[in-house]
């Protein structure tokens, strides 16, 4: 019974793994679309809901800002609050 556990305990683990390697441009562990990253930090002028000139707002049906979206090397098109959370993203094409 132990044994079977740690099959499929370890079967999951590697399906797990594989599945996040094939999402990796995706994923929000990428380097390309952590907030930590300056392309993708709030605090990044380009990125500031205090620059009115920022060419990457993202903005609800009201017109008020909601945060900010950028685009990764891979493709992937991140979207983020304004406080630098991924809220969202769409995959490269």
């Amino acid at each position: 019974m132990k044994r079977v556990l740690a099959f499929l305990l370890s079967s999951l683990f590697c399906s797990v793994c594989l599945a996040q390697a094939n999402n990796w441009s995706n994923s929000p562990n990428n380097w390309n679309n952590s907030s930590n990253n300056w392309q993708n930090s709030p605090n990044n002028w380009q990125n500031s809901p205090n620059n009115w000139n920022s060419s990457n707002g993202v903005y609800d049906n009201s017109g008020k800002r909601i945060g900010f979206e950028n685009q990764s090397p891979q493709g992937v098109t991140n979207v983020f609050d304004n406080t630098g959370n991924r809220i969202g993203y769409s995959p490269a094409k």
